[in-house]
């Protein structure tokens, strides 16, 4: 065979191969695999399907706000009002901002900005509490630049939400998604006004759902979108164009974004914000325990199988769980249903519950579980905000227990009274090794050991004396208005 036959065979070779693999769609952008969402898909240079946002910024534009915030500027006066050591000077020698001082202590001005969106066509607008917190005037600018003054129906601090109002008719709302359907590697598209300017979008994924911050109250949805200063109370959307989220808050070590940014889930918003149109203030369900994280030292000492659930350190007298027959020791494993992973996925649970509905909560005892029904309380809110930690006075002579690494004394009747306890052992001080790295702390006054009660020195000694070499102790202390179990490993 001729040589310019051989490469017309060849080249008619090439040619059927590759029209077999772009009929399988190998190379055929059209057979590429849908992706989840329902927004219009846009392809890339490499043929992937991603997600395009065009649909849903011109959809929902007109739905979210800017909003202007101005107000004093009162952390001067919350830091050094007339109750402060130094409140007296400042008055007497007439610093500015401060009461009797030059202007008529008038406190500077502090203006702010932030995001909400539209909810309802008469003016409801949900925001962030922290963008409206302690404003003497609230104007929103919607997208066509008409300004309303708002006023806040109410704002719940624990979770961030507000709700506020302006009088107005007609407006476009955006459309509340399912933020309980969200799963990690979703689009999100956040619109805001970061560093006042308006109508910004910018889009990510789902990085993490159910993220516990300090906000206890609030099981965080953590994406990449890019979320800066003035974004705070916008809408977080998936790709099928719905509100998922509130925008709230970052992670940064410069203030800016650092590809960690948090909202607050619809469905948690939500229902604040009808509670908050209904009654204006927010009724949370309170179980009444004090509980901690459940590290790995715990689940050896308590014969779990894993670190997982929240570990109960206190129980209130007469509280819903006491009542329920719950104790402190117990390991709570489930609430309502609900497998707890982390000590952190209590307290949403229990807040969104409505005050007198009766759950399930199974617990650890003794290696055994056991499932109570507990009937729920309310929380006091204000007997939350009042909880300070009460001085202890003098304390008697130091003892050393050398095996534990602490001094130790015993308590006053005095102070039992102040901590309104009949038992219990003060620590004095803390030697540097296995109770020093198991957190224990001077002030701490160990009440258990080894789930023995404990009233002196001899007994918290009698308590540990019969561990064989190696063993772990295990201690239940009261720190401050709250108590907790800490896990004393030996050195080996």
């Amino acid at each position: 065979m001729s040589q310019a036959r051989v490469g017309f065979v060849l080249t008619l070779v090439a040619l059927a191969v590759g029209a077999g693999l772009y009929a399988q769609g190998g190379a055929q952008p059209q057979a590429t695999a849908p992706i989840r969402a329902e927004a219009p898909v846009a392809l890339s240079t490499s043929g992937l399907a991603l997600p395009d946002f065009r649909s849903i910024v011109h959809s929902n534009r007109d739905a979210v706000v800017q909003i202007a915030v101005r107000g004093a500027d009162r952390r001067f006066e919350q830091q050094f009002g007339e109750d402060s050591p130094f409140g007296e000077f400042f008055r007497r020698f007439g610093i500015p901002g401060h009461p009797g001082g030059p202007g008529g202590g008038n406190a500077p001005e502090r203006r702010g900005s932030g995001s909400g969106f539209i909810i309802e066509p008469g003016g409801r607008i949900l925001t962030n509490a922290h963008v409206v917190k302690d404003a003497d005037e609230i104007v929103v600018t919607l997208a066509d630049n008409r300004e309303f003054k708002a006023k806040v129906l109410g704002a719940d601090e624990r979770t961030d939400v507000a709700l506020i109002e302006i009088e107005a008719k007609g407006l476009p709302t955006v459309r509340l998604g399912d933020s309980d359907q969200l799963e990690v590697g979703e689009w999100v598209l956040a619109i805001g006004a970061p560093f006042g300017m308006s109508y910004t979008a910018t889009q990510g994924i789902v990085s993490a759902t159910e993220r516990q911050l300090r906000e206890t109250y609030v099981p965080f949805i953590q994406t990449d979108a890019a979320v800066n200063p003035g974004n705070s109370g916008g809408p977080l959307f998936n790709a099928r164009g719905e509100v998922i989220g509130i925008n709230s808050q970052i992670l940064s070590g410069s203030g800016g974004y650092m590809g960690l940014s948090f909202a607050i889930p619809i469905n948690t918003a939500n229902l604040i914000a009808q509670q908050l149109a209904d009654k204006g203030f927010v009724e949370r369900g309170f179980l009444g325990i004090q509980f901690q994280a459940v590290t790995g030292s715990h689940a050896r000492a308590f014969g779990l199988d894993r670190p997982r659930g929240a570990l109960v350190a206190s129980v209130e007298p007469d509280g819903p769980a006491d009542q329920a027959g719950i104790q402190s020791g117990d390991i709570v494993l489930s609430y309502n249903g609900k497998q707890l992973e982390s000590s952190g996925e209590l307290p949403p649970l229990v807040g969104a519950t409505p005050v007198g509905a009766k759950v399930k909560v199974e617990v650890l005892r003794e290696g055994k579980t056991r499932e109570f029904t507990v009937a729920i309380g309310k929380l006091d809110e204000q007997a939350a905000a009042d909880i300070g930690s009460r001085g202890r006075g003098s304390a008697p002579a130091e003892a050393k227990e050398s095996r534990l690494g602490l001094s130790l004394s015993e308590l006053t009747p005095e102070q039992r009274e102040q901590l309104g306890i009949d038992g219990g052992v003060l620590v004095t001080a803390v030697q540097p090794g296995p109770a020093a790295r198991a957190g224990l702390a001077r002030g701490d006054v160990i009440l258990e050991a080894n789930r023995s009660a404990v009233k002196s020195i001899a007994e918290l000694r009698a308590a540990i004396a019969g561990q064989e070499e190696g063993d772990p102790t295990l201690l239940l202390i009261r720190r401050g208005e709250g108590s907790l179990f800490v896990v004393i490993e030996s050195e080996d």
